[in-house]
């Protein structure tokens, strides 16, 4: 699927990027590398390697332009931004059970109270934890592996394996965020991170100031790694869900400015300064991640348009 799209001449890459809603830089091709963007040609990468960070309660308007998200803002200009870009529903829950399993709008509400994992609020299906080679859920501030409750700024409805019945390996892959550290060291990063700030850190309770600070401090941790740097990983940071809506029914709703949230795509191929104005949602990030990894596609995933085009992963 990938070596299609690496392939294309340049000039007809170019004219493909236009009628897809993808602006490029000016300069094209021989812009100037900045930042951890651009560095490679997608044709020299091998993605192995998907990491998710998840910020929490913004939208699109919020964030992008906001002087309070310098870090934010100059990554977005360094490497790739989703402007036309949604989430699934509203509160959380149903967005980090949704993005991760491919449960559509109406399945997922029955996370909508935003509950702790019970019976009651759980599902069997498949998710990407379970279809990926290896995968690790990095929780900060969480007081213990795959932790089922709420602490201090842990908050488990934003960590979502624990709600998955049927997926194996929780109490060994969910770990504190502290583990990213020491894997990146040892080349350990597995095919699929998810990565989730605390409640200060995700701007959830904390300030977007607060939020900007956090990503400053630990993204170039994983931009400097050698994965990154050798072209095996691709880093999107997105938000749950925006804010000051109406509707619950967000995936394909672009008028409504809870559904509108901003989406970062970071990697060594992704040219400096892409903007995507193409409908993406959460569904659009479960494709792209499986896509990347080689896995058969789950639920909305299957209808939801890829990234990988876009961005030129």
């Amino acid at each position: 699927m990938r070596v299609g799209i690496r392939r294309i001449p340049l000039l007809l890459a170019f004219g493909m990027a236009a009628s897809s809603g993808v602006v490029l830089p000016a300069g094209g091709a021989s812009a100037t590398v900045s930042g951890p963007c651009g560095a490679m040609a997608a044709s020299s990468t091998h993605y192995r390697h998907v990491i998710w960070v998840w910020m929490e309660n913004h939208s699109y308007p919020t964030i992008v332009g906001n002087k309070q998200a310098p870090y934010e803002n100059r990554l977005a200009k360094q490497c790739g931004l989703a402007t036309n870009y949604h989430n699934i529903s509203h509160p959380s829950l149903p967005n980090y059970v949704g993005a991760t399993s491919g449960l559509s709008v109406k399945q997922v509400q029955k996370f909508s109270s935003d509950c702790s994992p019970s019976a009651a609020c759980s599902t069997s299906v498949p998710s990407i934890f379970s279809q990926a080679p290896s995968w690790r859920a990095y929780e900060d501030s969480m007081p213990g592996r795959c932790h089922r409750s709420d602490s201090g700024e842990y908050a488990v409805r934003h960590n979502p394996p624990p709600y998955f019945t049927t997926l194996r390996g929780c109490s060994r892959f969910d770990v504190p965020y502290t583990r990213l550290r020491a894997d990146l060291a040892d080349k350990d990063l597995p095919a699929f991170a998810f990565i989730t700030p605390n409640l200060i850190h995700d701007m959830h309770d904390g300030t977007i100031s607060q939020g900007d600070t956090w990503l400053s401090q630990n993204l170039p941790a994983i931009f400097a790694s050698p994965e990154y740097r050798s072209g095996t990983v691709v880093v999107f940071v997105t938000w749950d869900e925006g804010e000051g809506g109406t509707s619950d029914d967000c995936p394909t709703n672009t008028t409504d400015v809870g559904c509108h949230i901003p989406t970062i795509v970071a990697s060594p191929s992704t040219r400096r300064g892409t903007r995507s104005h193409v409908l993406f949602n959460h569904y659009s990030l479960l494709h792209t991640a499986e896509a990347l990894l080689g896995l058969p596609l789950l639920g909305q995933a299957t209808h939801a348009r890829s990234m990988v085009q876009a961005f030129d992963l």
